[in-house]
């Protein structure tokens, strides 16, 4: 009965559903994306999820990230995550790590890697470490009214990666959450992307390696751009 929605579909079935609950999916930043992302894959039922984030619930968390509650302020995110999420769905394994995304957490046995991160330097660790290990990488940021999105197959698509759109030696953007605010629903918005997206992955419908979708919340426009491979990349160009 808990996945009898997805049960009844064609194109998902039992055969779908089994696929979801053998997947390894690590959430790195569990705040106004990774809360989504959490919640909608504890109950699309896939079966291992670790969550990463150093941080602690604060009072101007709430805003925006749905997984806390204002006596959740002052304890760790990934044990309040992992409890609601187990509530909510127990029959999961849920693993926390309440570091930084790093080198030796990424070469875990992961089949994708759900970048939640407020910072290019975390989002360009989780683009290589994906890229040399072929695992697939989806990538999500919203400032204001605005969002975007980025997904990559790298297990089918070995060319295009994120430091191709944007170069890890790239200085870290001067404006963020903390200093100019966000929308919480565009967060919302763009994490249940992630989520959809990574669903899409592991059942094999996924088709836009490497396209960026920008989402304008003040006007709930959507645009979306495909970008090209750089053959200098010094991630995934044909030089390395």
């Amino acid at each position: 009965m808990r996945y009898s929605r997805h049960l009844l579909m064609d194109d998902i079935g039992e055969a779908g559903q089994q696929k979801l609950f053998n997947a390894r999916v690590l959430i790195v930043g569990l705040g106004g994306l990774g809360c989504p992302v959490a919640l909608y894959l504890a109950a699309a039922g896939i079966g291992q999820l670790s969550l990463c984030d150093p941080d602690h619930v604060e009072l101007s968390n709430l805003q925006r990230q749905i997984l806390y509650k204002e006596s959740n302020c002052g304890e760790l995110k990934v044990n309040c995550a992992k409890r609601e999420l187990l509530a909510l769905n127990p029959h999961l394994q849920i693993s926390s790590y309440a570091v930084e995304a790093s080198a030796e957490l990424l070469n875990n046995n992961f089949d994708i890697v759900v970048d939640c991160t407020d910072n290019l330097a975390a989002r360009q660790l989780i683009n290589r470490h994906c890229y040399n290990q072929k695992k697939a990488f989806v990538s999500a940021s919203a400032l204001g009214w605005e969002g975007q999105l980025v997904g990559f197959d790298f297990g089918h698509n070995p060319s295009l990666c994120l430091n191709c759109i944007i170069d890890e030696n790239s200085p870290e953007p001067s404006l963020n959450c903390g200093n100019s605010g966000v929308v919480g629903p565009v967060l919302g918005a763009m994490g249940s992307l992630q989520a959809t997206s990574v669903i899409r992955l592991l059942l094999g419908f996924f088709q836009q390696h490497g396209e960026m979708q920008r989402y304008d919340g003040k006007s709930g426009r959507w645009l979306c751009l495909q970008a090209s491979a750089k053959t200098d990349c010094a991630v995934c160009g044909v030089i390395n």
